[in-house]
Parts: C-alpha cells; sequence; structure tokens
C-alpha cells in the first residue's frame, strides 16, 4: 500500500480533529500535518501540529515551505456559520464581508500556497468543506444571504482549482463537501432539541470514505456527507 501524506486544516475545530483521529488509524499514513489558527490538535505519533493564520499569506507560504515532503491529500475543515440573516433586512456589509473572510478567503489562499505542494505524478485529492445551502440549484427557502454566498463563492474557487490542476495533474481531483449538521460550536446555535445530529466522528467517517471514493470523473463538483452529489 502506497504511503500517503495529509495536511488537513482545522484541525482544533470539531470536525477536523475527527478527520485527524480518523486518518491516523491508517497503516500507510506517514505524516498528518493539522493546522490551525491557535496550533492545537488531537495528540498522535502521525499528528504534527502546527499555528498558522489563514488570511496572512505570509503565515501561509512559510506553513508550506516547513512541510519536507509532497502531500497526497489536503483537506481544509474550516469555516463559520454566525446569526444568518432571516431577510434582506439584516444584511450588512460588515456580515457579508466576515463571512466570506471566513468561509471563501482562506481556501483561496491555502490553495495559492498549498496546491503546489502535491505530487504530480500520482493521484491527489483537494477538499474543502462546502454546505448544502451553498448551493444555487437547491436553494428553496432564501434567507441566510451571507453564509449562502459565501460557500457559493467557494465551490466556485474549488472549480477554479480543479480546471487549473488537470492542466498539471492528470490525476488531481478537487472536490467540496457537506459535512451533514454536526455537533459543534458551529451548529449550536441552531440545533432543535428534537433534532439528530452527527457526531464530529460519524461525520469524519463518512467525509473520509468520501474522499477516499474520489475519481477523475468526480473533479470539481460538491458531494454529501453520504456521497450524493449537490449540485451548484
Amino acid at each position: 500500500m502506497e504511503s500517503k501524506n495529509i495536511a488537513i486544516f482545522g484541525s482544533s475545530g470539531a470536525i477536523g480533529g475527527a478527520l485527524c483521529l480518523e486518518y491516523s488509524k491508517q497503516d500507510n499514513i506517514n505524516n498528518i500535518f493539522a493546522f490551525s489558527r491557535n496550533g492545537n490538535a488531537p495528540q498522535n505519533d502521525s499528528i504534527i501540529s502546527m499555528k498558522v493564520n489563514y488570511l496572512d499569506e505570509k503565515s501561509l507560504e512559510k506553513a508550506a515551505q516547513s512541510i519536507n515532503c509532497k502531500l497526497d491529500i489536503i483537506i481544509i475543515a474550516i469555516g463559520a456559520l454566525k446569526n444568518p440573516e432571516k431577510s434582506i433586512k439584516d444584511l450588512t456589509s460588515e456580515k457579508f464581508i466576515e463571512m466570506l473572510k471566513i468561509n471563501t478567503i482562506p481556501t483561496a489562499l491555502i490553495g495559492k500556497y498549498f496546491l503546489p505542494t502535491l505530487h504530480r505524478d500520482r493521484i491527489t485529492k483537494f477538499t474543502s468543506l462546502s454546505a448544502r445551502v451553498g448551493s444555487i440549484d437547491d436553494n428553496q427557502l432564501g434567507g441566510w444571504y451571507s453564509y449562502r454566498a459565501s460557500k457559493a463563492a467557494l465551490n466556485m474557487i474549488l472549480k477554479n482549482f480543479s480546471i487549473e490542476q488537470k492542466r498539471l495533474n492528470a490525476d488531481s481531483i478537487v472536490f467540496g463537501l457537506h459535512p451533514g449538521t454536526v455537533m459543534s460550536n458551529l451548529s449550536k446555535p441552531f440545533q432543535k432539541i428534537n433534532n439528530k445530529y452527527f457526531t464530529p466522528k460519524f461525520s469524519a467517517e463518512k467525509l473520509k470514505y468520501v474522499i477516499e471514493t474520489k475519481t477523475n470523473i468526480d473533479n470539481g463538483k460538491v458531494f454529501a456527507w453520504d456521497n450524493t452529489i449537490i449540485p451548484f
């Protein structure tokens, strides 16, 4: 079995941390480079915790240069949902900019500095957590303007990456992931008493399966935790 090196961004979060632990169970994993703003990550011999500022290009460039190997998989498990707008009356420029800074721009900048760290002579995968509500075709309820828009913009960035990376490596696969509603700080303010929510471990297990099953025909698409395609 071919050995692999992985980078996971958002390792201090519920899903990112769970993904670190899931991949650490694989015998063919050499290193898991676990990035977060505070430098926290689950403790494991294969997990290397590193601190990075997602909006600081110098920080990202230094982080990318610190990796002493080529990567096989890059997973971005970062994002936030704060006080979503119920109607257009609630929308502000400050809120819109905040959502873009949290949900969109980090993936774009991480891609700028870390896509070059991927192998170019074998299958590689680059994925970022999106959201079902970022789908334009699937939007039946409206509202949540800035969050929806930030995730829709993220999907476009991933689509662009998928096209550009193909020119460098025919076996590059770039795609988005919807993790479902997970018990985490992000979803806590919106959880309803009688609803069921995924544990981070369950979501990570499902997402890992989705990631592992992606092939060239999946390049540029967005997938839910159950491996179904989410339309743009």
